[in-house]
This record gives C-alpha cells, structure tokens and sequence, in this order.
C-alpha cells in the first residue's frame, strides 16, 4: 500500500472520543507484538512534530507503519484484516497528527497530551498522571533520527527537560546524559522510583514542559 503523504495545510479535524477509543481498541487488538497504544502514538507523533527532521519532509512510510508494529509485508494488508482497515486507520492517525500540529501550532499552551489517569484511591478523587506508553512512544520516534536527537538530550537547556521522558520510556542511561542540571519535576534519574505512582505523575507532568520547550525552539528557529 502506498501511503498518503503528510500534508500541514489540510482540515484540522481532530478526532472525537469514540473515534481515539475506537483507533485504541484497534491497534490493541492487531495480531502483532509491537503496535502502539493511543498514549504512545500519541508521544510517537507528538516528537516526530517537535524534533528533527521537520514530518514533511520524511516519507509517510518511513514513520507511519511502526504504529501498528511494522508492515511485515507491504504487497499485503498485514497486520490489518483488509486493505480498507489500513486505509482508515492511516487517515485516523494524519488527523490525529494534523490535530496535535495545529495544536502546538495555534495554541502550544493549551496543547494537551494524551497521558494514561489514574483516581489516587483515598484522595477524594485526586487525579494521577503516567505518561509511560506516551514516553515510549516518543523515544521510539526519536530512534528515527538519533543523531538529530542526541545534541539535544545534551544541551544544557533541553537535556534536564528531556530526562523524565527518557525515564519514563525505559531509558535512565539515556536520562543521565540530559541531567547536566536536576531533572524538571524535581526527580532525577538515580533516586527516581517509576513504582511510585507520585513520582511518574511528577515525571509525566515534567514531560509536557520539554514538548513546549522543544517547540518554542523549532519555532524561533523557523
């Protein structure tokens, strides 16, 4: 199948709830190992959009069918049961990286992650953020070009904001080589315990300052 390419001038027509719980159940529910979650396609796409190289100028394909966990033939419909499928799941998830561009786009500060919440039993409804799908999801976009990435998990300035995500994603030697300054969020990578709860909701909510910061760069840099 020949992907659609990306294009950053199309509708902005974010999907509704039942359509993100629907895109969800479907990649879940692919006889593979590998495909995304909503929160970690949702990092995926988000970092593919903030860092380097610019989406529009990679090919769909070279990006697109690690979401479902590859395309282990692309003559065929695989992983998908049709044709059809692909194709629909392709154009949910254009929308949905065309509805996060123009999120960051026209209004980065009310630009919100998709994070996994959990009710703090005991708290009277005290609501706990995990970004752990979403941060896997990210450093697997990051994966695609290491060398764009690498000067900025370095920098003095991004690296500190990077390391939760790198946390979080399962990588604390990644982490440690952004901490030229205490961890946003507080939490560094040595004394972070990823089995407390209060500590991924810390890490997850440091994570959204790093897209921010990593997008006010792109944009001066435009």
């Amino acid at each position: 199948m020949q992907y659609p390419d990306f294009d950053p001038a199309s509708a902005d027509t974010p999907l509704d709830d039942a359509e993100l719980q629907g895109l969800d159940e479907l990649l879940q529910g692919l006889p593979v190992d590998g495909a995304m979650t909503l929160d970690g396609m949702d990092g995926y796409l988000t970092a593919l959009l903030v860092g380097p190289p610019l989406i529009g100028l990679r090919p769909t394909a070279d990006w697109l069918p690690a979401i479902w966990g590859g395309d282990p033939d692309p003559a065929t419909p695989a992983p998908f049961a049709s044709n059809q499928k692909k194709k629909r799941t392709t154009v949910l998830v254009l929308r949905h990286l065309q509805s996060l561009a123009c999120a960051l786009r026209d209004a980065p500060a009310q630009w919100e992650p998709i994070f996994s919440i959990a009710e703090l039993p005991g708290t009277d409804g005290r609501e706990l953020a995990d970004a752990t799908d979403w941060a896997t999801g990210f450093l697997q976009a990051t994966d695609l070009a290491p060398e764009g990435w690498q000067p900025l998990f370095a920098d003095p300035a991004l690296g500190p904001l990077l390391a939760p995500i790198a946390l979080l994603g399962g990588d604390p030697a990644l982490a440690a080589r952004g901490e030229s300054a205490p961890a946003a969020g507080g939490v560094s990578a040595p004394a972070a315990d990823l089995d407390d709860p209060e500590v991924r909701d810390a890490l997850s909510r440091a994570a959204t300052e790093a897209v921010l910061a990593l997008w006010a760069r792109r944009g001066a840099s435009l």
